[in-house]
């Protein structure tokens, strides 16, 4: 097995299982707040990550850890949930299992995911005007948009929705124009 076979096939289930309890006691949208908080505490802390991570670390630091950043902000459901990660030696999935929460999230409240790359950071109307084009193309009730910046793109955008590409980049169109050059000559 592969590590992404080996890596979903507990991922999956722990985010199931996640979603099975916040259904039951009708804290859905709190634990995706939840899980965005932690997922947060990760990409801001490499040494965060690091320590949860290492099989080496005990038990007893981590939920320390956990207990001094989370347990307080997060609902018990879902603190509950990080320290059986911890028992069960799961806590190196959490990113992962976060993230397919979000995912389970999203298709539950018919959301879908923009991932935006542009040159700059986006206003508040530029994000709206993509957040409407989305919802236009997709149908979805809502969109939730992840933005990364990248010089490179010379100017414009490009909008990813699953497997749908919205190239609005000039380095898109300057590469488009060079294909179209190249298939003249």
């Amino acid at each position: 097995m592969t590590q992404s076979t080996v890596s979903s096939t507990i991922v999956e289930p722990y985010a199931e299982a996640l979603m099975s309890v916040a259904q039951s006691n009708s804290l859905t949208n709190q634990i995706g707040e939840d899980v965005n908080f932690v997922l947060g505490l990760l990409k801001t802390s490499s040494d965060l990550t690091d320590f949860l991570v290492n099989p080496l670390t005990p038990a007893d630091a981590q939920k320390a850890v956990l207990r001094q950043l989370a347990e307080s902000r997060v609902q018990k459901q879902f603190f509950n949930f990080l320290l059986l990660l911890i028992d069960r030696r799961r806590i190196i999935f959490l990113e992962g299992i976060c993230k397919q929460y979000q995912a389970l999230l999203r298709k539950l409240n018919n959301t879908v995911l923009a991932e935006v790359t542009s040159t700059i950071d986006l206003s508040d109307e530029q994000k709206q005007a993509i957040i409407d084009k989305v919802k236009q193309m997709t149908q979805a009730a809502q969109v939730e948009i992840e933005t990364s910046i990248d010089p490179d793109l010379i100017g414009g955008v490009i909008i990813k929705v699953g497997s749908q590409v919205l190239d609005a980049s000039i380095r898109g169109q300057l590469r488009r124009m060079n294909s179209s050059i190249a298939n003249i000559s």
